[in-house]
């Protein structure tokens, strides 16, 4: 298995691991199963800061499309609509992290997933090929950034 990738936010580091698939929407995906669980990537948790609150508009065995608005999420930056990062069913979400949603703080990659869907992982990225993307996006991201400093 190939190493994690890092990559640089400035003089902040977000860890990649090797082991898992990342979608555009700056979400992690691994394999539990015939079940493909997610989570918020380091990127994506640098950039949010602390999750404060979590909210779902969709149910344990909907069907989800690509980019489907499924969510809200409330961080110390911002609040921001969360989308779905493939199409196919909701299974399950995570209940600690809805009943304390702070463990996504301190667990992202571990305890602080969020759900699991049944569908094909074919929309989302290697490591390699998500840290290019990072890289890619990188420049327009600091500028957004210091807009709203």
């Amino acid at each position: 298995m190939a190493d994690s990738l890092t990559f640089m936010m400035g003089k902040f580091a977000a860890v990649l691991p090797a082991d898992r698939r990342y979608a555009r929407n700056h979400m992690w995906c691994m394999q539990t199963g015939d079940r493909l669980r997610f989570g918020f990537t380091s990127y994506a948790m640098r950039l949010m800061q602390d999750v404060y609150f979590l909210d779902w508009e969709v149910n344990p065995g909907d069907v989800v499309e690509l980019k489907q608005k499924v969510g809200h999420i409330e961080t110390s930056k911002a609040m921001s609509d969360l989308f779905a990062p493939i199409a196919g069913t909701l299974i399950r979400f995570n209940s600690d992290v809805l009943n304390d949603p702070s463990v996504i703080n301190v667990d992202n990659y571990g305890n602080g997933w969020l759900f699991e869907t049944v569908g094909s992982d074919a929309d989302t990225l290697n490591v390699q090929e998500y840290h290019d993307f990072l890289a890619a996006g990188w420049e327009k991201t600091q500028n957004m950034l210091k807009g709203h400093m």
